[in-house]
């Protein structure tokens, strides 16, 4: 059983190598990092941890390995946690509420901890686009097979889809990857956090509109798609003060996956030998 409650221990505003453990190797309990990142709702915090897991499994890494489920004992009682890798770690923070002070100094710590690696992942807008391109995948897939049930077309998908693009960019998919000089199968590939989300938004609310409205047939769904994408389109003007066409571009989201990937194994890295010192 542990002796000190996780009140005494935060009291004492521990760094993150403070909460680290050992048993074997290197973990961090979920509950000390939630409260080292200024959550104070365990179920809350779950949410959090769970974006970091989507992220793993969009590296294609055992999210198993890096986050470990189990009963843990605080002052007698067994209260559901789990135990972090350092990478798990980072992976959470960098997905948590940045309007958080202790979320923003864990992700300038992180990020100063990546330089030693000297690799290019520099903020947590990187991480936070590969789980929310995977948001996009997700409502893309439920859209479609919304649509389909809708009585979208055998051959109707390339419409139906360019609808949305006409809606929200003015343009059709292939017109935009032309003016950004890429393929059109590249397009998501290079879209900021931002962007993303206004996909993702458009994919989800056009899906809403099916529904709740009953629509049916072609016309009808690529209408849908239309007005929707035309109403995200304002609405990113509004919050971002350009259109969507006009949202900066982002280095190959493949390219920060395997950047990424070579961070967890630096990470796993700097712990064995923080072990083996702890050893001698």
């Amino acid at each position: 059983m542990e002796t000190k409650s996780i009140e005494t221990l935060f009291n004492s505003k521990p760094d993150f190598e403070d909460i680290r453990k050992e048993n074997g190797d290197a973990f961090w309990w979920a509950r000390d990092l939630m409260r080292w990142l200024g959550y104070d709702d365990y179920n809350k915090f779950l949410k959090v941890i769970n974006k970091a897991i989507q992220v793993m499994m969009s590296l294609n890494i055992r999210h198993q390995d890096n986050v470990f489920y189990i009963n843990r004992d605080i002052e007698g009682k067994l209260v559901e946690d789990a135990k972090l890798t350092r990478f798990a770690c980072y992976l959470t923070a960098m997905n948590g509420d940045v309007k958080k002070e202790e979320v923003a100094k864990a992700q300038v710590y992180f990020i100063e901890q990546t330089r030693q690696f000297e690799l290019l992942i520099r903020t947590q807008d990187q991480v936070e686009r590969i789980a929310t391109r995977e948001e996009l995948k997700e409502a893309n897939t439920s859209l479609n097979s919304t649509a389909k049930r809708a009585g979208l077309a055998f051959d109707g998908y390339a419409n139906f889809t360019n609808a949305g693009y006409l809606g929200m960019y003015n343009k059709m998919n292939f017109q935009l990857a032309r003016d950004r000089g890429i393929k059109k199968d590249d397009l998501l590939e290079h879209m900021g956090k931002t962007e993303l989300a206004a996909n993702t938004l458009r994919a989800a609310m056009t899906e809403d509109r099916i529904k709740n409205e009953n629509l049916y047939g072609q016309q009808q769904l690529e209408q849908a798609h239309r007005k929707v994408g035309e109403l995200v389109r304002n609405t990113v003007k509004e919050a971002t003060g350009k259109y969507p066409e006009d949202l900066p571009q982002e280095p190959k989201l493949p390219e920060v996956k395997k950047e990424l990937k070579s961070l967890g194994k630096e990470m796993k890295k700097l712990d064995e030998k923080k072990s083996d010192k702890k050893k001698k």
